[in-house]
């Protein structure tokens, strides 16, 4: 799982005014200092949460889906899941996944910021 995170996370970077902080032993990836991305992944699990305000309906069909905790989930905040090591590891839909990404990205970052894409 982690070539699929270190994917994921060189994607996130990518976009404009972005950063790393690594808080409760996560990964977050910031655009001006407000979170977009959560993730942890380790060789049998990838867990991340990502604001979907216009997909998470579509995104809560999916079995790996769920609203994110900590009252998140009621701001449009949406987790999946994925484990398993080897033969038995799910295969996370990265497409799907850089897509969620983006747009969080654009859900959070400020017009400004946005102005760059």
């Amino acid at each position: 799982m982690n070539a699929v995170a270190e994917r994921l996370r060189t994607f996130a970077l990518s976009f404009p005014e972005t950063a790393e902080s690594h808080p409760w032993g996560e990964t977050a990836i910031k655009v001006k200092g407000k979170t977009f991305l959560f993730m942890r992944s380790d060789d049998a699990l990838l867990s991340l949460s990502v604001k979907l305000p216009h997909s998470r309906e579509f995104a809560l069909d999916r079995d790996f889906a769920q609203p994110t905790r900590y009252g998140l989930g009621s701001k449009g905040w949406v987790s999946a899941k994925f484990e398993g090591k080897g033969k038995k590891a799910e295969k996370p839909p990265v497409d799907l996944l850089e897509a969620w990404i983006e747009e969080s990205y654009r859900a959070i970052a400020p017009k400004r910021v946005l102005a760059k894409l």
